[in-house]
């Protein structure tokens, strides 16, 4: 990841409130640098590969990593935005606890403990999503979303940020579930968004509650 992302996040993470509780959708290099920023906070992080976060962890036990098994795959993308939108008011509500719900995008297999704090920051950088069968970072977005909005305490707003941003699914799944007037800044690698603790009653993810899954980017990556 470039300084020109680094910094946006750093940013955050220097002025978020002590302690600074940061969630991470993937292992990547920047995983140790990620704690380091956060020295004073709690650091999650979720990965696919279940070796992987044990490996991590073993070399490292100051690192908190887990791991999740997707049932997405990249190409059924629309399906699964279908599928949430026309349950929102029901299995794939905006707010709520993923840990009872069905909802297809929706992580339920998380630690308990992941759906009860209250997330000041949280980065999208994972899974993987570069060929059809990939588990894509659908269902990593939404339940970001539902996370930021469900939040009980804390900060009422957090920061999310979408690694990769130029990607189809960051476009379309950005635009359908953290909202484009939740959009603060974006390059073509970096998206983040300001999502507001909602109501428990609410049944749209976005205000304008019109979005469509085709208003994404052109861009043909994938990730």
């Amino acid at each position: 990841m470039p300084h020109s992302d680094l910094k946006p996040i750093s940013d955050v993470l220097r002025k978020c409130s002590s302690p600074c509780n940061f969630l991470i959708f993937g292992l990547t290099h920047e995983t140790l640098l990620w704690k380091a920023l956060n020295h004073n906070g709690r650091t999650v992080f979720i990965d696919e590969n279940r070796y992987y976060a044990a490996y991590i962890e073993e070399k490292h036990p100051e690192i908190d990593a887990y791991d999740v098994q997707y049932t997405t795959k990249r190409s059924e993308m629309k399906e699964l935005i279908a599928s949430a939108k026309e349950q929102v008011a029901n299995e794939c509500k905006p707010v709520q606890n993923l840990l009872f719900s069905d909802c297809k995008l929706g992580l339920n297999d998380l630690p308990n403990h992941v759906y009860e704090v209250d997330w000041d920051v949280i980065l999208v950088d994972g899974p993987r999503g570069d060929w059809p069968d990939a588990p894509g970072r659908m269902s990593a977005i939404f339940t970001a979303g539902v996370l930021a909005r469900s939040k009980k305490g804390g900060n009422p707003k957090t920061h999310v940020f979408l690694h990769d941003f130029s990607g189809e699914v960051q476009q379309v799944c950005g635009n359908e579930f953290l909202c484009k007037e939740n959009l603060l800044e974006a390059s073509e690698s970096l998206g983040h968004y300001v999502l507001e603790r909602m109501d428990e009653n609410s049944v749209q993810y976005c205000k304008n509650s019109s979005s469509s899954s085709g208003s994404g980017s052109s861009s043909s990556s994938s990730t």
